[in-house]
């Protein structure tokens, strides 16, 4: 096994499967000999019984989605969650725009680069960035798990917004109060089964409703959407209480 720096915890594991062997690689940590936070261990006979109940995934998917579930379960523990979003980094700041599948977040934050640039706006996670409370403050990082894509950067930013993306014919934004927002982002991440681990969960998605501004976005697919979003969450500065 070997050790990997994700989200600033150090994770041990061992990679057996293409998907995740690739992207885990930009995490290895240099120091591999230091203590570790926890252990991920998925065995071939768990893998192969996922499969055999999801038979359209291969071996190879089932490794990359249940090791990226453990991550999740055990990130918890460590004042963190996922938040099924694009995540996208500008100017030393996370702008995370979260939806169900096929809305088009990826589609917005890559209309964040046509308008400002690859180099100044980065994918920090296309799909499952973990968000931590370090310090009293919430940080968006990249991690292995990004879904479909290799779109992630081992980096932790400091969070200066969410959205709440749905599709439009015409660009606005509003932000929310913290009760209108947290159905929203309660059915995009991983909600344990277990009362307290429920518990942990809501108590930190407390804290980030009452320190991270949460936005409702309907948006096209133009880049003046993304001029939108940037221009009205870049100068907010805090969050509102539930």
């Amino acid at each position: 096994m070997a050790v990997y720096e994700i989200a600033g915890l150090r994770v041990r594991m061992a990679p057996r499967y293409p998907t995740l062997t690739r992207q885990a690689q930009p995490y290895l940590a240099a120091d591999q000999q230091g203590p570790v936070h926890f252990t991920l261990t998925v065995d071939d006979a768990f893998l192969q019984a996922k499969q055999a109940e999801n038979p359209h995934l291969t071996i190879n998917d089932c490794e990359y989605i249940w090791v990226g579930a453990a991550f999740y379960r055990a990130l918890l523990h460590y004042d963190g969650f996922l938040l099924h979003a694009s995540a996208v980094m500008m100017d030393g700041k996370a702008y995370l725009f979260t939806a169900p599948s096929g809305t088009g977040k990826s589609t917005h934050t890559a209309l964040w680069q046509r308008c400002f640039g690859p180099d100044r706006a980065r994918i920090l996670n296309d799909d499952k960035p973990a968000l931590r409370l370090l310090d009293g403050a919430f940080v968006a990082c990249g991690t292995p798990f990004s879904g479909k894509t290799d779109l992630n950067i081992n980096s932790a930013v400091p969070l200066q917004g969410i959205c709440l993306l749905s599709r439009a014919a015409e660009n606005r934004i509003t932000r929310l109060t913290g009760r209108q927002a947290l159905a929203g982002l309660l059915n995009q991440t991983l909600r344990p089964a277990e009362e307290q681990e429920m518990d942990r969960l809501l108590r930190l998605m407390d804290r980030l409703l009452r320190t991270v501004p949460v936005y409702a976005l309907q948006c096209n697919m133009e880049k003046e959407a993304a001029e939108l979003s940037y221009q009205t969450m870049k100068s907010c500065q805090e969050g509102i209480a539930l």
